[in-house]
């Protein structure tokens, strides 16, 4: 998949070819995005022309809100990932500035989605653009006449309710983790280094890889989880804290994440590690002594390993 970094307005038109957009943000690329981004992918093998994604960098919110901590599903270059797993040509990434924020949809129209040869554009039913969000989709139809041709790809329906970025998000800060899966069509996955901790799960027979996040994924809420991980290559199981272990920071307010790999004994400081979040286990909770802590880890464990084993 070829990516190529956009600016408005677009000026040298001459060098698109025949396309079918699809244009969006794409946070998660879970399973209402997916059907956007397949439609793109089938409608351009139809007619003979490149598929093409057009996404936004930095996140809107980042440029809206003014701060650079915007919590995500998944950051930019797995979302890109992603979608060059559904056999898109190649992904737009169009700079969201103030100055992007100012442009109306006519002119988003006239002088960023005409430059770029498009035979159709596809979008969500929620598809906002332009000033303040002011374009939808049935204003996009209203510009494209004569131009260009739009399919607007109607929600998506898991279990009776529509499928968003939103609603997944929601689901992990309560600690659904199975439920955001089905959402996204796999496990939410983090990912960060390796880093040092207190060595205190160690020292009671339950070495831990404390992680600190590469990119400001969306942390799922406190408690135990079951999880896939992935190191150098290999899957392993294992078990994952979320908190700030009440047993010996009766103080702590900041959460850590640390990562049981199940049967698995090495040095990884320093390492990048991706842990797919698949269920959870139990709430984080104090304990009386750290013996009653090493019997509650073990059951974690053997509660990991049966969940993981039906995968």
């Amino acid at each position: 998949m070829q990516t190529i970094h956009l600016t408005y307005p677009v000026t040298d038109a001459g060098s698109f070819p025949r396309q079918v957009l699809a244009i969006g943000d794409f946070d998660g690329v879970h399973l209402g995005h997916r059907e956007v981004i397949q439609r793109a992918v089938d409608t351009a093998k139809r007619l003979n022309v490149a598929s093409s994604i057009m996404t936004f960098h930095p996140h809107p919110r980042q440029v809206l809100g003014h701060t650079k901590y915007v919590q995500v599903l998944s950051p930019f270059s797995a979302k890109t990932g992603l979608i060059e797993q559904m056999g898109v040509d190649t992904t737009y990434i169009v700079t969201f500035d103030p100055a992007f924020m100012q442009v109306t949809p006519q002119q988003f129209v006239e002088q960023m989605l005409i430059p770029m040869n498009v035979e159709e554009v596809i979008v969500g039913f929620d598809f906002t653009f332009g000033y303040k969000g002011e374009g939808n989709p049935d204003m996009l139809c209203e510009l494209a006449k004569g131009r260009f041709a739009v399919e607007i790809v109607r929600a998506f329906h898991k279990e009776g309710a529509k499928v968003s970025s939103t609603r997944i998000r929601e689901h992990l800060l309560l600690g659904d983790a199975r439920q955001a899966a089905a959402l996204l069509g796999r496990p939410h996955r983090i990912t960060g280094e390796v880093v040092h901790g207190e060595a205190r799960g160690r020292t009671i027979g339950f070495p831990t890889a404390n992680i600190s996040l590469s990119e400001p994924f969306v942390v799922p809420a406190k408690g135990v989880y079951a999880v896939k991980v992935l190191l150098d290559g290999t899957v392993y199981n294992g078990v994952m804290n979320i908190g700030v272990k009440p047993t010996f920071n009766q103080d702590e307010v900041v959460p850590t994440i640390e990562v049981h790999i199940l049967d698995f004994d090495g040095t990884i400081y320093g390492k990048r590690i991706s842990v797919d979040v698949v269920d959870y286990i139990r709430a984080e909770r104090k304990f009386a002594s750290v013996d009653e802590l090493i019997a509650q880890i073990r059951r974690d464990a053997d509660t990991g390993r049966t969940i993981l084993s039906s995968l």
